[in-house]
């Protein structure tokens, strides 16, 4: 009869106290919150893009199918007829040419000068902010002043770009009546624009690369150049993609900043007297907005979608072989 009491004096034989039983509706609880809580917070945004990205994607799809008016509606079923006389359609393959045209004339030297500005900012500069900030001075300012300015810039008979070509011999150049100069005129408004985006983008990049890498690298007597070239470039390569992407989708939906150019302005959008610097989107915007044909502008619209897709998956498999080689 002495030696519970003994036992228990030395915490030994005393069964464990079980633990407090939770209610299973709290058990329940919380379940449901670890298998469910994740898809609720996603699930606005697809609520959002099936909304406004989604149904119109395919209800666009729909109306180019149709002989549709934008104010009557449809009027009948003409399956691929809207395609078939898209293909055949010269003002479209003129619209493509011009699209691709100033697509590669303001992306690609775009991306190489914020690649190079972002590798000078990146070095010890005084003032870091100022400069940095600066570049992206651009981006902010309204695309139709921006379009305003350069309209002047490159004025046939008063242009800044036209004096300054005079005092080395060269003839005025009438930068909206021909393709190429046309073409020149609008990339350098992109280029300007986009170039110090792109540059932060970069830098922001290139900040994570580790700093000691570099200093092994100077320290094997490497140039600056090798270093950018070897160690910055590859180490930054997912950012390059990114942007490549990106400037691909935003280079063949260019709109803006022809249309402002054109002296026609949206009265026209056809992209000069010739047309010629009508991009995709702006035959998109004459055919859907101006002569109200819905259905053949949805076709447009459509072949466009397909047409960016393709590109930008070739930029993104050419950039990532570049890269890896590099």
């Amino acid at each position: 009869m002495t030696v519970a009491p003994e036992r228990a004096r030395a915490g030994r034989g005393v069964d464990p106290v079980p633990p407090a039983r939770r209610p299973p509706w709290r058990d329940r609880l919380d379940r449901w919150d670890t298998r469910y809580t994740p898809y609720l917070v996603v699930a606005p945004f697809f609520v959002v893009f099936g909304v406004f990205g989604l149904y119109p994607l395919l209800y666009t799809a729909w109306v180019s199918l149709h002989d549709w008016q934008l104010v009557d509606g449809a009027e009948r079923f003409v399956g691929l007829a809207n395609y078939a006389e898209l293909l055949s359609d010269e003002n479209f393959w003129n619209a493509l040419v011009n699209t691709i045209s100033l697509f590669l004339l303001s992306t690609v030297p775009q991306l190489l000068a914020a690649l190079g500005l972002a590798a000078l900012l990146d070095r010890g500069l005084r003032g870091r902010s100022f400069w940095r900030a600066g570049v992206l001075l651009p981006n902010v300012i309204s695309v139709a002043a921006v379009a305003l300015v350069f309209a002047q810039l490159f004025g046939r008979d008063f242009g800044v770009v036209n004096s300054l070509l005079g005092l080395v011999g060269i003839d005025p150049v009438d930068w909206r009546a021909e393709t190429w100069a046309s073409h020149l005129a609008i990339s350098s408004m992109v280029v300007w624009r986009w170039t110090g985006y792109n540059a932060l983008i970069y830098l922001a990049a290139m900040q994570s690369v580790p700093k000691d890498t570099y200093e092994s690298a100077m320290l094997d007597g490497a140039s600056r150049w090798r270093v950018f070239w070897s160690i910055t470039v590859p180490s930054i390569r997912p950012t390059i993609l990114f942007t490549v992407v990106v400037s691909t989708i935003g280079g063949m939906q260019l709109f803006v900043e022809p249309q402002l150019f054109d002296p026609g302005g949206t009265a026209t959008g056809t992209g000069g007297n010739d047309r010629q610097f009508q991009t995709l989107v702006m035959y998109l915007y004459e055919k859907g907005f101006r002569l109200f044909d819905a259905g053949y502008s949805s076709a447009i619209a459509w072949m466009l979608f397909l047409l960016v897709l393709v590109v930008a998956l070739v930029n993104f498999a050419l950039t990532r072989r570049i890269a890896s080689k590099g």
